[in-house]
Formats: C-alpha cells, structure tokens, sequence
C-alpha cells in the first residue's frame, strides 16, 4: 500500500483516460502529458495504460508498505528516497517501509511517478484518472491509501533514457478546426506568426492565452470539442481546452493540437510563451 504523508500541490492519479462516455458529457481526463506518463511505464515494463501519478508544481511525501520499483518523468523534479537524490527516466528500488519525499519542479509544470505493476486506484468506467465528480476526489490528500502490487525482485530491462526533450519545446503543432475557415486573413496570419504567453487562468480544463485575435461575431451551433481543441472567444481571447476540458463547446473551433503538442502545452506554466505551427493548410 502506497500511503500518502503530504499531499503536494495538485497530485492526482491519471492514466491514458476515460473512453466511450464524451456523448453522457463525461472528459477523457488522463495524463495531461502523455509522454511522459506512457515513458514511465515504458521504463517499468509497464502496460501503457497502467496508472500513474500526476504531479504538478509539488510533489507528494509517499510512504510504500511493500517493496517495489518507481520511476518518474517529465518535468525534472526534487525527488528523493531516505537520503538519496533521484535522477528523472532511471529505474529505482524501494524497500519496504520506504518514503519518498517528491519537492519543487525545477523546469517544467508537471511530473510524473509510476510504480512497478501501475497503481491500483478504483476502476470507474473504465478507467483510473481522477476526475470529479466522476470520481469521488480531484486530487490527493494527506492519509490517502492507493494499493500497488509488491515487487521485490526486479531486473530492469532499462536502467536509464535519455531525458525527455518536449519540455523545453514551445511550438504546438496543430491542425486547422472546423471553423479554421471563418476567420479573417489577419486573424489567421496573427495565429501563426504571433507569439502567445500563458494567462494565469490555466490548469487541467484549459488553458487561456493573454495575447488576444482580432474580435469576431461569428456565430455557431454549440459542437464537440476534444483536448486540444483551440476555441476563440468573440473579444479575440485564445482558449485551449485540455485532458479534463468539456465535451461541447459554443466557440469556433479554429484548430485542433496533435496529440504531442498538448504534451507539450501541458509542461507550461503561467507566462511561459508557445506558438502554434500548421500540420495542414
């Protein structure tokens, strides 16, 4: 059993998501960095889909009943077991009765932190991610108990990878949206040769940017939305809905990110600066 000692800033178990339920209103939810997440199992011998934990700015103090094997990724972080200091993308034994002290991010937004087998967090339709009111929490807290399987012994085929390079990149690849097409020839050169900064107003639903688009009055029939649908709003305000973002939305949809580039988005952090890149017209 994993037991949580101190709760972090926002720790939550994710994996790849929750499919089949957008029609009922429900998010995907998941790992808002997916790379990172499918990395850390792909050190452990993992399945892809195993569950993880989510860690963003601050990491928990975890306590682990059995011994097992962990690994983290994704943004480098201050993570240490006993006295010893954790290297990201590498494979490490925990003992029984071990503690591990995850701090500060030091470059980055999100880490993220498996255990050998996955975590066992309860199965709710179909998935593990937390997502309230899906699930009965949004995040960790202190007491907290998630069950793992015990693992003692333990060859890594994979000691160590390289460290992850997406977290430093800051062009979002994307490709035009449904509604691409009703913007203006200045809204679109502006969309792609304009640098944009992170608002304040960002987390796990979406992402808001500070540099506004020329205003519009273009009006839409409420539609389906997905992570890493860019939506303009009528002042010109530039929104990227994420992992935990809403099924439907009433904005046009003015591009849609690849997949890697919302892992990419997802490193950011307020005032942090991206650009969108064309994968189509």
């Amino acid at each position: 059993m994993l037991e949580v000692k101190g709760a972090g800033f926002f720790t939550s178990v994710q994996d790849l998501g929750r499919f089949g339920y957008r029609h009922l209103g429900v998010p995907v939810a998941g790992a808002a960095d997916l790379l990172s997440a499918r990395r850390v199992n792909g050190l452990l011998e993992n399945p892809e889909s195993a569950a993880v934990l989510e860690m963003t700015m601050q990491g928990p103090v975890l306590a682990f009943s059995e011994p097992t094997y962990i690994s983290y990724s994704g943004a480098p972080m201050d993570i240490r077991l006993g006295g010893q200091a954790l290297e990201p993308d590498q494979v490490y034994a925990v003992p029984a009765g071990g503690e591990v002290n995850c701090g500060r991010i030091k470059k980055g937004f999100r880490s993220y932190l498996g255990v050998k087998g996955g975590l066992l967090a309860p199965l709710v339709l179909g998935s593990r991610s937390y997502y309230s009111p899906v699930t009965e929490q949004r995040k960790l807290k202190i007491g907290d108990e998630i069950g793992y399987t015990p693992c003692p012994e333990y060859t890594p085929k994979i000691l160590k990878w390289s460290h992850a390079d997406h977290i430093k990149e800051h062009l979002l690849q994307a490709f035009p949206g449904p509604e691409y097409d009703l913007l203006s020839q200045k809204q679109r050169e502006l969309l792609f040769s304009q640098e944009f900064s992170l608002a304040k107003e960002h987390d796990r639903m979406a992402c808001q940017l500070n540099e506004l688009l020329p205003a519009h009055t273009i009006s839409m029939i409420t539609s389906a939305t997905l992570p890493g649908t860019v939506q303009l709003a009528p002042s010109g305000k530039v929104i990227i809905l994420m992992c935990d973002g809403q099924t439907t939305g009433g904005y046009p949809r003015i591009l849609q990110l690849e997949e890697n580039a919302l892992s990419v988005l997802a490193q950011k952090k307020a005032g942090d600066r991206i650009r969108f890149r064309s994968s189509g017209y």
